[in-house]
Parts: structure tokens; C-alpha cells; sequence
């Protein structure tokens, strides 16, 4: 009797390991997907900020303008989605056919984020902006040394 209260005590207390390693792994993604969102939330609002002064600054005001800066922050939290997996999966992927043979096929997040990339630039030209790149020592002609 003792023999099989020991191995169901180590059947439960594998089963209760796995069961603790499986927990781990899903607060590991939720706190990984946590992180994620509040990267992409402040990224998108730096950004809204920046494309809003640059507009201004043109004098281009209006409802359209708003709109075209809102797809574009669609796209940037299209862009660090796709970055993610990309991450995460890597280029290509591992996967089972239904016949059970395991085979190799790309991972479609970089073509999609070839054209989210593609589609950002293309707002930006609508938008008659371009990005602020940081100064350069040296190019500022107002200085004297």
C-alpha cells in the first residue's frame, strides 16, 4: 500500500510542477505582452506629440491631418507587433503539416512589415514630413570657432 501512496504522492508532485512551470510561463507572456503595450503606448503618444508640433509649425490645421496622424500610430502599433514576433519566432518558423511531417515556412510578419513600413513613409510624404534627425558638431553655421 505504502509503494503506491509514494508514487501517487510523486505522480501529484510532477503533475503539480508542470502544472506550477505552466503558470509561470503564461505571468512570464501576460507580463511580456504588459510591457509591450506600455512601450508601443508611449512611443505612439512621443510620436503623436512630435507629428501635431511639425504640423503647426506648417501651419496645416484641420480634421484630415488628425486622422492621417491616427493611421499613422495605427501603423506603429502594427510595426511593433510585427517587430515582436519577428522576435520571438524568428524569420521563419517551425511547423506541423497535417500529414505530421514537420516542415519550415516563413514568418509572413516580415512581409507585413515591409508594407507597414512602405505605407508609414507614404503618410509621412502626404503629410509633408520627415523626420528629425539630431544635429551633426559642427553644422551649426552660426558658429564662431
Amino acid at each position: 500500500m505504502s509503494i503506491k501512496k509514494n508514487t501517487l504522492d510523486c505522480l501529484n508532485e510532477k503533475e503539480v510542477k508542470e502544472k506550477v512551470k505552466k503558470l509561470e510561463e503564461k505571468i512570464h507572456k501576460m507580463e511580456e505582452k504588459q510591457e509591450l503595450e506600455e512601450r508601443i503606448n508611449q512611443k505612439k503618444q512621443l510620436i503623436k506629440e512630435d507629428l501635431q508640433k511639425q504640423l503647426i509649425s506648417q501651419g496645416k490645421f484641420g480634421k484630415q491631418f488628425d486622422d492621417m496622424i491616427e493611421d499613422y500610430l495605427y501603423f506603429i502599433e502594427l510595426k511593433e507587433r510585427l517587430q515582436h514576433d519577428l522576435d520571438i519566432n524568428g524569420m521563419r518558423y517551425k511547423t506541423t503539416t497535417g500529414n505530421g511531417f514537420t516542415s519550415n515556412k516563413p514568418n509572413e510578419s516580415y512581409e507585413r512589415l515591409l508594407k507597414t513600413n512602405a505605407q508609414m513613409l507614404k503618410i509621412l510624404q502626404d503629410l509633408e514630413l520627415k523626420s528629425s534627425e539630431p544635429e551633426k558638431p559642427g553644422d551649426d553655421e552660426n558658429d564662431l570657432l
